[in-house]
């Protein structure tokens, strides 16, 4: 026995003597080999040739069909078994009872080139080769292939055969594609060998293939034997060019293609699985590779038409081959090569180095300490978050700007444009439209013919067309149709619009485009999932950049390697929690206690929303507009923000002016408003009252001069249907008249001061207001909506939202018995807001959570959004600073801030830079720098009356924003 151990040992010595790398010896080499040699020595001729067959089962399969292949395994002690499709519980559970059944541990194989999810269900599907080959960064492939592999080692499989290392050189290649990296080389060498650290990384063996090179033929190899017509010098530099770089990286095993390559093999139509020059003289002698050598299918018509069964697993044998994968008849093929051996064709070194390299590669994936496959969270595991996170992230990485005139994208200047998108092609693109009206308002245009498209598109000025291809596997038709072909070419040559052409498939379908002229802007999605649909739409706005590049050639103007890069303009983007370092499972209980609110009819619905690090991660909607509502809230549903117009719509207008110099902090109000020269308001500064720090009174309630003593609206100051005289809406056929604005700047200069320096107030607005229409000749909500909410491609933010939207977009906040004695929907609920015609400087505004958010990132980014800079990041900080906190008033400029000792407007979790306002029926937003979130809460808590206060008193907005908190991953 220590005379056999010394052998492998010897042979160890010699690989490393000469220079070599044999990738399936282990670091304990020594322990590895004593138990190669322990189950060789076992084995009898018969186990010993079983070793060199892995046979094929499909877990969905009748018994009778896995009793046979457990027959074999019992019987006849084959070496390994590869799974075909079916269920991941169902294959563990094979896999154990074919374990249990075997006397030498089984090597278990998979076909999982992009994860399990390419045989199994219930598994997930990462992005396509040809995906990964657009990606510049190689470390998001080895997480692919790391991620990859660790799914197959939970499923109990050891071999995983992939990637495939093919250069897809030829656009009409059927059965590579989209399974190739691409069609240059050393991008193909780079990616194969990331890929390969990262599966052999999770312990699962990674496999080459298909060798010699796959990729330059138009033939199906499952149907018929291609020819690859190249050279030995240009088969040298390209085809086998991958082979020879990812061996590096350890590659486990290569898998040798069903090939005719002249140049190798002189026998004309001899596959090159059959081959010994090619599988021994080039493989093993001229590359120098050590590891293990598997064929491809033997049951594929390229081979298997070749010679009668047994005959042609015996011929991959003698030619070089190690494992014998899904032979047609195992028995018949098991049978021709004992008889061959003792006939002295086989010699016993030639088969016992195959079934050592085949033990060997059992030792390197653990099979010398077997354990079954472990049923319990099998289906948790194998679907975790963390997959979307990785695919993601690839999907990011690989989106390929191709084309760019006019530097077309990112989308600016959104207040200029008028877009609208055009779907293509055979699958879904309503992910991408829902992802693209998050910026902007897109509007999807259907045609007939091209008559009809043109005369529809020729109200917009830019056209996004989406071609969408099936997604369900990369052998599916990419191509446009003819009619789409032809439309493309029309629709970009619309004089009144730009054209992005956004490509959800395999790039080789620009191919068929004739010319891109008038084509301004070419997106490559490469894959129409619901994840790459949405990112390419955040390239297009800006949200993230673009950084891939073209890993085939797509057409005369875009050759591999075309890559326009864009940088993002800090628009918000949309993703998950895990990818900003929060936790999905830990924000589940915002949902909880949002429902908890609802369970105690704190309110009948809400809109919430968290952003992290630019990236909307919790954007949910709960309940109805009304507890009687048939309607379920949306995020397009629309609320009343009550105080938060003082901070979204105010603010940014005396920030403005402030830049201009047209407004100072230290002004009084006598500077604002000349009337208050001799009133006690006189000397209040713009500081003081946007700190709240000016003694001002917390509210007036105007509307109560206003009515009868049966306290209903008077008819000397209203009317049911407006005139010059009585312009104001204040709600359904109640329009107040135009003199009483008078009356309320009136009754605000006869104020006294209060005694209380720190008092919350909504009175300095009124000024504000006032000064800043005057000084800009415009009323407030039209400066704010073109100095912000246009720039920004806000489109449900706005004052009286009932001009633009229809009520029941717009959810009601009280049942109204003491003044307009109606429902009040669409009409601002604060009373003074509704004196002034809807428009207050201290409520207002309506909006949703979405576009609330992307005013407070705005904010947290210094003033910068989307391209354009609102302010000056030293103006923002210098209204977020508490000017009065030595005086006990934790406020900023216009700016609520935390709590100076307790927790305050704020769950205490927050820092000190943090800000934000809350509103009274039922809003709040904060925003913090330190870590970089944005939080949203919209609710509807005065319906139907504004006596409940069930939200305030149990502080469930701010026990909200701790559990946002508490979900940070540290």
């Amino acid at each position: 026995m220590r005379i056999k151990l010394l052998f492998p040992l010897f042979i160890l010595f010699c690989f490393h003597a000469a220079g070599q790398y044999n990738p399936l010896i282990v670091k304990d080499s020594v322990a590895q080999m004593a138990w190669v040699e322990n189950q060789y020595n076992k084995m009898s001729l018969q186990e010993r040739v079983g070793q060199l067959f892995m046979v094929s089962v499909a877990s969905n399969q009748n018994k009778t069909a896995t009793d046979k292949v457990k027959n074999l395994v019992k019987e006849e002690g084959i070496g390994g078994v590869i799974f075909l499709v079916g269920g991941p519980v169902q294959q563990a559970q094979l896999t154990n009872e074919y374990q249990a059944a075997s006397k030498f541990p089984l090597l278990i194989g998979s076909d999982a080139e992009w994860g399990m999810a390419m045989r199994l269900d219930s598994t997930y599907a990462f992005p396509w080769n040809m995906t990964l080959g657009a990606v510049q960064d190689s470390l998001i492939i080895e997480k692919v292939g790391h991620q990859i592999g660790k799914h197959a080692k939970r499923l109990g499989v050891h071999i995983n055969f992939a990637p495939d290392l093919d250069i897809n050189n030829n656009p009409q290649n059927p059965i590579i594609g989209n399974r190739s990296f691409g069609e240059d080389p050393k991008n193909v060498a780079r990616k194969g060998r990331a890929f390969v650290r990262g599966m052999e990384r999770a312990g699962v063996l990674s496999s080459g293939k298909h060798f010699p090179g796959h990729g330059d033929t138009a033939t199906d190899s499952h149907k018929a034997l291609p020819i690859i017509n190249s050279s030995v010098e240009r088969l040298d530099s390209i085809e086998l060019y991958p082979f020879k770089k990812t061996m590096e990286s350890g590659l486990s095993s290569i898998m040798v293609a069903h090939l005719d390559v002249p140049s190798l093999e002189s026998r004309e139509g001899h596959p090159s699985t059959l081959s010994k020059s090619i599988v021994t003289g080039v493989l093993q002698n001229q590359i120098g590779f050590e590891g293990l050598i598997i064929t491809d299918a033997l049951n594929m018509k390229a081979v298997s038409q070749f010679a009668p069964e047994g005959k042609v697993e015996l011929e991959a044998f003698l030619a070089g081959n190690d494992m014998l994968l899904m032979p047609e008849n195992v028995l018949k093929a098991k049978e021709t090569l004992i008889n061959a051996y003792e006939q002295g064709e086989i010699t016993e070194e030639r088969l016992a180095k195959s079934v050592k390299k085949i033990l060997m590669a059992k030792y390197k994936a653990g099979l010398y300490n077997y354990q079954p496959v472990d049923l319990n969270d099998l289906y948790e595991d194998l679907n975790g978050i963390e997959n979307d996170v990785i695919y993601e992230k690839t999907i990011e990485a690989a989106i390929t700007v191709a084309k760019n005139n006019f530097s077309l994208m990112p989308i600016k200047k959104l207040e200029n444009k008028k877009i609208a998108y055009v779907h293509f092609g055979d699958d879904s693109g309503t992910p991408f439209l829902t992802a693209l009206n998050k910026y902007y308002k897109v509007t999807h245009i259907e045609a007939k013919d091209i008559s009809e498209y043109r005369d529809k598109l020729s109200q917009f000025n830019l056209v996004i067309i989406g071609l969408h291809k099936n997604n369900d596997s990369p052998w599916k038709d990419y191509k446009f149709s003819k009619n789409e072909l032809f439309w493309l070419e029309e629709i970009s040559r619309l004089r009144t619009s730009n054209t992005i052409l956004a490509l959800f498939a395999k790039p080789y379908a620009l191919l068929d485009v004739l010319n891109f002229d008038t084509i301004d802007g070419v997106v490559v999605g490469y894959q129409n999932s619901k994840i790459a649909q949405e990112k390419v739409a955040q390239v297009i706005f800006g949200a993230i950049g673009a950084s891939g590049k073209l890993p085939v050639s797509a057409h005369g103007e875009f050759p591999v390697g075309t890559g326009v890069q864009l940088e993002p303009i800090q628009r918000l983007g949309y993703s998950i929690p895990e990818s900003v370092g929060m936790s999905s499972e830990m924000l589940a209980e915002v949902d909880t206690l949002v429902q908890q609110g609802l369970d105690s009819l704190m309110f009948p619905g809400a809109q919430v929303l968290v952003a992290r690090r630019g990236k909307v991660i919790y954007n949910k909607n709960f309940g109805k507009p009304t507890y009687e509502s048939d309607r379920n809230i949306t995020e397009e549903t629309i609320y009343d923000l009550a105080s938060l117009t003082k901070i979204l719509s105010t603010l940014p207008m005396i920030m403005k002016m402030e830049e201009e110099g047209k407004i100072a902090l230290n002004d009084t109000f006598k500077d604002l408003i000349p009337a208050y020269a001799d009133t006690d308001l006189k000397d209040v500064t713009v500081l003081k009252a946007l700190s709240h720090y000016g003694r001002l009174p917390s509210w007036i309630a105007f509307y109560l001069d206003t009515l009868t003593k049966d306290r209903k609206p008077s008819s000397e100051f209203y009317r049911q249907n407006p005139s010059d005289a009585f312009p104001y809406k204040v709600a359904e056929h109640l329009y107040l008249t135009r003199s009483y604005k008078d009356s309320i700047y009136s009754r605000i200069g006869r104020q006294s001061l209060k005694s209380n320096r720190y008092r919350y107030s909504d009175v300095g607005y009124y000024v504000f207001k006032e000064y800043i229409e005057k000084t800009y000749g415009k009323p407030i909500n039209e400066l704010v909506d073109e100095f912000l909410y246009k720039p920004m491609g806000l489109q449900r933010t706005t004052f009286n939202p009932l001009k633009k939207f229809s009520k029941e977009e717009i959810v009601p906040t009280e049942e109204d018995d003491y003044y307009r004695y109606q429902t009040v929907q669409g009409y601002v609920h604060d009373m003074g807001a509704a004196m002034q015609g809807g428009v207050g400087g201290h409520a207002g505004l309506f909006s949703t959570a979405n576009e609330v958010a992307k005013i407070m990132q705005m904010y947290l980014q210094g003033g910068y959004y989307g391209g354009d800079r609102f302010f000056d990041a030293r103006t923002v900080k210098r209204f977020n600073t508490c000017y009065f906190c030595n005086k006990n008033v934790r406020r900023g400029v216009g700016f609520d801030k935390p709590e100076l000792d307790e927790k305050g407007p704020t769950c205490g979790c927050v820092s000190r830079k943090s800000f934000g306002h809350s509103g009274f029926t039922g809003t709040y937003t904060w925003a913090d720098p330190d870590e970089e979130i944005v939080y949203v809460f919209l609710s509807n808590r005065t319906y139907p009356s504004a006596t409940n206060t069930l939200l305030i008193k149990s502080g469930l907005r701010t026990r909200i924003q701790q559990a946002i908190y508490d979900s940070i991953i540290n």
